[in-house]
């Protein structure tokens, strides 16, 4: 037998080695836009309490593949409640490879939030351009953090109400004679974020990181005065001026700069380095932001549809448009991880064709699961 003080000092040697091991173990983080969105409030409710289509059938089988710890999902309609969100964790969580994500951050997002004004200019007052981000309905593609491990929702920040204007250096639309458009009264009224910025902490076994999540508006469909190519710019340099200490005011009243702790910028950014729409200058800043790093994750998928006109590496790709009358595939969706966290692996959850579930991953949405496996420092 062991001498008292012998097997009190294995006991020990036990616990910082079991407690090492713990720290070390990967977390799986990790954006996917689901694409689950429908015309009208209440409808994607009604939709996951019915079988799953395709889609949802394809998109559950994803995510109960990859089996991300902590998701940031896209694409999502919010509503009051979260109803719909506990309806599709509950479908997450059914089945042989079930999954269960006990702790959810799902908050207001300004994509079809009425704003009383004609921010498009057209004289009326209640169309989905006329929203604080276009949308439908309140809610109307919002988005959602699930997780495995605790999130501290007492420290989250919203940027939703952040106005456009009091981004230092924004650049708002303006007429041909350089006014503001549609008048000055209502661009300064507007608010930056199509959706929302949310700085979301999350209490991994080994410490917490922050989550910058967000979803920029596509920089698409605008006119001569580019509104959404320069927000969506500017809704990509808030993060940067985040990142470089910039104290920004929240929703909860406080101004402060970004965390300490290790950060993850993640979601659909809407914009390719290279190919597609949108200005050249709004995602590079990110990518090459001193305090992230960017894993490049890959898929053999994004690789068997490659667009030949395209510049870009198709290999990074993740998603997936027509390619006639479409910007066909893109590199949208990011993972960028702060540059203090180990990256150990990294992918775009598209199957080749002749690989196991394609069909699923083509099938549950145009965009495709990224997720990054990191380690704490």
């Amino acid at each position: 037998m062991f001498p008292r003080f012998t097997r009190a000092a294995l006991l020990l040697l036990q616990f910082v080695f079991s407690g090492a091991a713990l720290a070390s173990e990967p977390v799986r983080i990790a954006t996917y836009d689901v694409g689950l969105t429908r015309d009208g409030a209440g409808l994607l409710l009604r939709d996951l309490q019915r079988e799953p289509d395709e889609a949802l059938s394809g998109i559950i089988a994803v995510i109960q593949e990859v089996r991300p710890d902590v998701m940031l999902v896209t694409g999502f309609d919010h509503d009051l409640k979260g109803r719909a969100l506990a309806a599709f964790v509950d479908l997450l969580a059914q089945g042989a490879g079930g999954i269960a994500y006990p702790h959810r951050f799902n908050a207001g997002v300004n994509a079809g939030e009425p704003s009383g004004l004609d921010l498009d200019g057209d004289g009326m007052l209640l169309g989905w351009n006329d929203a604080w981000g276009w949308g439908k309905f309140p809610g109307h593609g919002g988005m959602a953090v699930l997780s495995r491990y605790p999130i501290d929702s007492s420290e989250a920040r919203t940027f939703q109400e952040f106005l456009w204007n009091d981004l230092p250096g924004a650049e708002l639309p303006v007429r041909s004679d350089g006014s503001l458009w549609p008048d000055a009264e209502t661009a300064q009224a507007r608010r930056l974020s199509s959706r929302s910025h949310w700085d979301v902490p999350v209490d991994l076994p080994s410490g917490r990181i922050h989550l910058l999540a967000s979803n920029p508006t596509p920089p698409l469909f605008d006119g001569d005065e580019m509104l959404n190519r320069l927000r969506h710019r500017d809704e990509l340099r808030f993060w940067v001026q985040y990142l470089d200490g910039t104290q920004f005011e929240d929703d909860q009243g406080a101004t402060k700069a970004a965390p300490l702790e290790p950060v993850v910028v993640i979601g659909n950014l809407n914009r390719d380095p290279v190919d597609g729409a949108g200005l050249s200058d709004s995602v590079a800043p990110l990518l090459n932001h001193a305090r992230l790093q960017d894993p490049q994750p890959e898929s053999a998928g994004s690789v068997s549809a490659a667009n030949p006109g395209h510049s870009g590496n198709p290999a990074l790709d993740t998603a997936d448009w027509r390619d006639e009358d479409g910007p066909g595939n893109l590199r949208v969706d990011y993972v960028l991880p702060d540059r203090r966290l180990k990256v150990v692996g990294a992918g775009v959850f598209w199957p080749a064709p002749d690989e196991t579930m394609h069909a699923q991953a083509v099938a549950a949405s145009s965009h495709r699961l990224v997720w990054v496996d990191v380690v704490l420092p």
